[in-house]
C-alpha cells in the first residue's frame, strides 16, 4: 500500500522531535530517548500534534537508540526502542490509524573504517538488532541524517536482509554539497538506488533555500521517490539560545518549488514544529508532480562517480597477477601493499576505473579480494571493477565495496547468469557481459546474438540494460588474425543496435607478436572508432594514453583540446612518475600509504637532517593534501589517512629532536558539556597532530570547570571547543565565559555543525572554523 502511494501521492513527514522536546523541558545534556520511558505522555503528545497537523508519517523517538549511544542512558536500548514504538502506536491509534510509523535510525556515532575503527559488520549488526526488535510494529525504516555512505550501505542491507519493510534514506549535506565523509549527491543517488531503496533524499544541516542545488542534482538523477526535510533555515543565537529563523509561512513558501520539481515526500527537521507541518498540509497539493529523468550508466566509489556519456573511460588493468611475477609473489606472501602502490600509480597516470583481480591458485581468493578492496578504498577515490570467475568472490567483494561497482563478469552460459545476476540485482552493480558461451564465437553476428541474450536474461532479474556493458572479446592477431575485424564489427553492432556501452581488453590483441605497444595503440584507435567506450588498458603506457587524448580531441569529446593541452604539456613530468616503481616520501604522505612511511623516513634521515625533511617534504606534502581536500580532489577518509601517515613520519623524525623541539605548540580540545558527539573533534585532533601540534584531548561532555582546570594545568597556546547539538551551544558560551573569568589569554576557536561565524562572535569565541583544514590554517596564522 505504502509503496503504491509513493508513486503518486505527495506525502508529509513530521517535523523535529528535539525542538519539541526542548519546549517540554528537555535539558541540555539529557538523552531524548530516555523520555520514551520516563515521560511517555510527552512523546505521545508530540506525535499526536504532528498527526493532527496532517503528517502522514510519525517518526519514532529513536534517533540515537543504539547500544553505543545509549550506553550511558541507564536503560537498555532495546527497552527504549520498544517504548518508543509503543508511544508512536498509541498516538496513531488515537488520532489517525491510517498514518505510518517510521522507525528512526540515525548515525551510530562512530566513524566506520577506514576513517574510524567501527567495522562494516559491526555497523550492520547494530542496525540489524534494531530492525529485529521493531520490524513487526513499524511501517517503514528511515535511515536519516547520515553522513557516511558505508554506514548507509550497512543499514540498507540490515533492513532488507532482516525484514520486508520499505527503507527510506536521507543524508545530510554541507554547504560544499558533500557529506562530512565526502559523498556528493550524484554518488549518493547512484549507490543507494542500486541497493533498491524505496525513497531517498536529504534532511537537516541546511535550510530549504540552501538545499536547492543539492536537491536539484538528486532530482536530476533519482528515479525513486525523493524526500526533502530541511531545517527551518540556518541556526542563529537569540538571548543565549540557538534558534532557527524561518517562520512556518516562509518555510512552506520555500518548499513550494520542490513540489513543482517533483519531490514526493516533504517534512521538517531542526527548528520545525507542528505549525510547519500544518502549513505544508494546507498549502501543498495532494499529489506529487511527475518528473522526467534520463537513464544513465555509472559506477561509483564512495566519493566519485564515473558516468558513461559517450566519452572514453579508461580502466586500469594492472591490478591482476596474470603475467606479473611481482604481484603474484605479493599475493602469496600477503604483501597487499603492492596492490595499493600499483593502484596509486594507475590513478596518477590517469585511470578512471581500476580492475581488481586476485585470482591465483593456492590463496583464499575471497578473503584476499575483500582485504585488498578495503585497503584500496583507504587511498584511492576511483571506482573499482571487481574481476573474478568465482560468484562467491564477487558476492563478498560487492558486499564490502563502498560504492556501486563494475562487475567483471557474466557470460552467455545459463548457469553463470543465474549465479551472477542475483548479485548484481542485490548490490546494484554494473555488470560486464562477455559474448561467449562454449568458447568465443568467430563471427560478429554470433557475438551480437549472445549480447542480446545476456541483456534479455538480465531483465528477468530486474537489471536494466543501462547497467550492462558488453565485451565483444579481443582475439589475438597472432593466432586469429582474420577474426580481429570480427571483434570490431561486433563492437559496432552491439553499440548501435542494442544501445549499450562496450568494453575490450585491448592488449590481448598483441600476444605472441613483437613490438606489442605498436599493435595495441593501433588496435585501440580502430576499436574507439568502432564504438569502444571502456578500454581496459595499462594507463602507464604513455603512448596508449596519448592515443586516447588525441582521439578525444579529434572526435570533439575534449572541446577546445583543454585536457589534451594539459596532459601533453605535463608529459615529461607524467613520464617520470610512470617510470618510477617506488614512491617518494611526498607521494607516500599525499596518498596516505602508512605501510611505507616509516622505512622511507628513516631512509631519508641517512642523507637529510630532520628539519630539512620536515620543511622540504612533510610540510609541502601536507599542504598539498590540504589543497586537494579543499578543492574536492580528496575527501575525509583520504585526509585522515594522510594525517595518520604523517604522524608516523613525525614519530620517526621527532625521535632525533630534543624535547624543546618536539612540538610546534600545545592546544587543548574538547566537546562541551551535554554533548556526546565527538567525531568532528576527533577529526580535527588527528589533522592537527599530523602538522606537529601537541593536542590535549579532554574528550566529550566536558564540564566547564574541567576545561578551566586543564587550561591552568597545561597552559596551552590555543583552545578548541566543539558542539554538534543546538542545545549545547549555551554550554560552549558558558565555558568561554569561565575561561575568560580566570583571565585566559590564549585564543579560543569553536566549531561544529550548528555553529556559524555569527554565533561564534555572539558566544565570545575568538575564531570559528568550519572544518579540520580551517583549524590548521587558523593556528598557522595565529600561533
Amino acid at each position: 500500500m505504502l509503496r503504491e502511494r509513493l508513486k503518486k501521492d505527495l506525502l508529509i513527514f513530521d517535523g523535529a522531535m528535539g525542538s519539541m522536546l526542548q519546549q517540554h523541558g528537555l535539558k541540555v545534556g539529557e538523552i531524548p530517548e530516555v523520555y520514551n520511558i520516563e515521560h511517555p505522555d510527552i512523546i505521545v503528545d508530540i506525535h499526536k500534534q504532528y498527526l493532527k497537523a496532517g503528517a502522514n508519517f510519525i517518526t519514532t523517538n529513536t534517533f540515537g537508540c543504539n547500544p553505543i549511544k545509549m550506553k550511558e542512558s541507564g536503560y537498555c536500548y532495546c527497552d527504549l526502542l520498544k517504548a518508543a514504538i509503543q508511544n508512536a502506536k498509541q498516538a496513531r491509534d488515537e488520532v489517525n490509524p491510517d498514518a505510518y510509523i517510521a522507525l528512526d535510525i540515525g548515525p551510530i556515532g562512530q566513524l566506520l573504517e577506514p576513517s574510524g575503527t567501527l567495522t562494516f559488520d559491526e555497523a550492520y549488526e547494530i542496525i540489524a538488532s534494531q530492525i529485529l526488535i521493531a520490524k513487526d510494529d513499524v511501517d517503514v525504516v528511515l535511515l536519516e541524517t547520515m553522513t557516511d555512505l558505508y554506514e548507509v550501505k550497512a543499514g540498507i542491507l540490515a533492513v532488507k536482509e532482516n525484514s520486508d519493510l520499505p527503507v527510506f534514506v536521507t543524508m545530510t549535506f554541507e554547504s560544499n554539497q558533500r557529506t562530512l565523509t565526502g559523498t556528493d549527491p550524484l554518488t549518493f543517488v547512484n549507490v543507494v538506488e542500486g541497493l533498491k531503496v524505496d525513497a531517498l533524499g536529504v534532511n537537516c544541516s541546511l535550510g530549504p533555500v540552501e538545499l536547492q542545488p543539492i536537491v536539484h542534482t538528486i532530482l536530476k538523477y533519482a528515479s525513486v521517490p525523493v524526500i526533502v526535510q530541511p531545517n527551518a533555515g540556518l541556526p542563529c543565537l537569540h538571548h543565549g539560545e540557538t534558534c532557527y529563523p524561518m517562520s512556518s509561512e516562509e518555510f512552506v513558501e520555500a518548499m513550494q518549488s520542490y513540489i513543482q520539481q517533483g519531490v514526493n515526500i516533504v517534512g521538517g527537521c531542526c527548528g520545525t514544529t507542528p505549525e510547519f507541518i500544518a502549513g505544508l498540509k494546507q498549502q501543498l497539493p495532494a499529489h506529487s508532480y511527475p518528473r522526467q529523468r534520463k537513464a544513465y550508466t555509472a559506477v561509483s566509489s564512495a566519493h566519485q562517480t564515473v558516468i558513461f556519456d559517450g566519452d572514453v573511460i579508461v580502466c586500469g588493468e594492472r591490478l591482476n597477477p596474470t603475467g606479473k611475477k611481482k604481484l603474484k609473489a605479493a599475493l602469496q606472501e600477503e604483501r597487499y601493499e603492492e596492490y595499493v602502490k600499483e593502484a596509486i600509480q594507475q590513478q596518477m597516470a590517469g585511470a578512471q576505473v581500476l580492475d581488481v583481480n586476485v585470482g591465483l591458485p593456492g590463496i583464499d581468493e575471497t578473503k584476499v579480494m575483500v582485504n585488498i578492496i578495503k585497503m584500496l578504498q583507504e587511498v584511492v577515490n576511483l571506482p573499482l571493477q571487481i574481476d573474478s570467475s568465482s560468484p562467491e568472490v564477487i558476492e563478498k567483494a560487492c558486499r564490502y565495496y563502498n560504492g556501486k561497482p563494475l562487475i567483471n563478469s557474466v557470460n552467455g552460459k545459463e548457469e553463470v547468469m543465474e549465479a551472477i545476476f542475483p548479485i548484481v540485482e542485490k548490490y546494484g552493480g554494473v555488470v560486464i557481459g562477455l559474448t561467449l558461451k562454449d568458447g568465443i564465437p568467430l563471427y560478429a553476428q554470433e557475438r551480437y546474438e549472445l549480447a542480446k541474450a545476456i541483456i534479455e536474461k538480465a531483465k528477468t532479474y530486474h537489471i536494466d540494460k543501462k547497467d550492462i556493458i558488453i565485451d565483444c572479446l579481443t582475439l589475438t592477431a597472432s593466432a586469429q588474425q582474420k577474426e580481429v575485424q570480427e571483434t570490431l564489427k561486433a563492437l559496432t553492432m552491439v553499440k548501435n543496435q542494442l544501445s549499450v556501452y562496450t568494453t575490450l581488453g585491448v592488449s590481448n590483441v598483441s600476444f605472441g607478436l613483437p613490438n606489442r605497444p605498436l599493435l595495441n595503440r593501433t588496435f585501440l584507435t580502430l576499436a574507439l572508432q568502432a564504438g569502444l567506450d571502456l578500454p581496459i588498458i595499462n594507463p602507464l603506457d604513455q603512448q596508449l594514453m596519448d592515443t586516447i587524448d588525441a582521439y578525444r580531441v579529434l572526435t570533439y569529446q575534449d572541446q577546445d583540446a583543454v585536457q589534451y593541452i594539459q596532459h601533453q604539456s605535463n608529459q615529461v613530468e607524467q613520464s617520470a612518475v610512470k617510470a618510477s616503481s617506488t614512491l617518494s616520501l611526498f607521494d607516500i604522505i599525499v596518498h596516505g600509504f602508512k605501510d611505507e612511511v616509516k622505512a622511507k623516513t628513516e631512509e631519508l634521515l641517512q642523507t637529510q637532517n630532520a628539519m630539512e625533511i620536515i620543511n622540504q617534504t612533510i610540510i609541502p606534502a601536507l599542504n598539498q593534501v590540504g589543497k586537494d581536500y579543499e578543492t574536492n580532489r580528496i575527501f575525509l577518509p583520504q585526509l585522515i589517512q594522510s594525517a595518520e601517515t604523517t604522524k608516523l613520519a613525525f614519530e620517526v623524525v621527532k625521535a632525533t629532536f630534543s624535547k624543546q623541539e618536539s612540538s610546534k605548540a600545545t592546544v587543548l580540545m574538547c566537546t562541551v558539556e551535554g554533548d556526546i558527539h565527538d567525531i568532528g573533534k576527533n577529526i580535527v585532533k588527528v589533522i592537527l597532530e599530523s602538522y606537529g601540534y601537541e593536542v590535549i584531548d579532554l574528550g566529550k561532555d566536558v564540564k566547564m570547570e574541567r576545561v578551566v582546570e586543564a587550561y591552568q594545568q597545561y597552559n596551552p597556546q590555543a583552545i578548541g571547543l566543539s558542539a554538534l547539538m543546538t542545545t549545547t551551544v549555551v554550554n560552549m558560551q558558558k565555558t568561554i565565559q569561565a575561561l575568560k573569568a580566570v583571565n585566559c589569554q590564549c585564543p579560543i576557536w569553536v566549531g561544529g555543525a550548528v555553529l556559524t561565524s555569527e554565533i561564534a562572535r555572539e558566544i565570545g569565541a575568538d575564531y570559528y572554523c568550519e572544518d579540520a583544514m580551517a583549524s590548521v590554517h587558523l593556528l598557522q596564522d595565529i600561533l
